[in-house]
């Protein structure tokens, strides 16, 4: 993989948007083992429903309604790896090119199961600020928009007034933003969604 080609667009886009979009960060190959990864941790037991608040225990279904399973670098499995790597690469080309600093990454499977979704919301806790970047890697097959389930990511205009992005959770497709800027939520999906998301943190 060439670095420039795929890592570069992101941190342009973060510059000039607020927000860095890429397609390819995984080949569809890689993204169909994710994805078969995922539903096999499912299958095993092992995805909770996802909590709200810094101390991850508060479940509400009005707010978010996805399931999760972290991702845990000692027992991944080839496909995670793979992954993991590519996310360890981006983390040293950002520190390489743009100086933040960032130590690991903390990640996890998401499923939202069809009508569920995750109300507006801003990544970093007001007690935790070493959530520096937010990236979302998304492993669905062939997503049209009819399947719903979009990124919408709220902006700031000059004039105080904010527009709404919008990004489709195609597989192999990878968001990345500032976590403690953006707002964001994720709207209705209408068939299951799935993505590996997560934080990239200093110390």
């Amino acid at each position: 993989m060439e670095e420039t080609a795929i890592f570069e667009p992101i941190i342009d886009g973060i510059l000039s948007e607020g927000y860095g979009v890429v397609d390819g960060f995984l080949s569809a190959g890689e993204v169909e083992a994710l994805a078969r990864q995922l539903r096999e941790r499912r299958a095993e037991g092992r995805f909770k429903a996802a909590a709200i608040g810094n101390q991850q225990i508060t479940v509400e279904k009005q707010i978010r309604g996805d399931e999760i399973h972290w991702l845990d670098e000692t027992v991944a499995t080839p496909a995670e790896k793979v992954y993991l790597d590519r996310i360890n690469e981006f983390i040293q080309y950002v520190n390489r090119t743009c100086y933040l600093g960032l130590q690991d990454a903390e990640l996890h499977y998401a499923l939202y199961p069809p009508g569920t979704f995750y109300k507006r919301h801003l990544d970093r806790f007001k007690t935790d600020s070493r959530r520096k970047l937010s990236v979302i890697c998304y492993l669905n097959h062939n997503w049209q928009e009819a399947d719903g389930g979009q990124l919408a990511i709220y902006l700031p205009n000059a004039d105080g007034t904010e527009r709404i992005d919008t990004v489709l959770p195609v597989g192999g497709r990878l968001v990345c933003f500032e976590s403690d800027r953006l707002e964001h939520e994720v709207l209705p999906a209408n068939r299951e969604r799935l993505s590996v998301t997560g934080w990239l943190r200093t110390r």
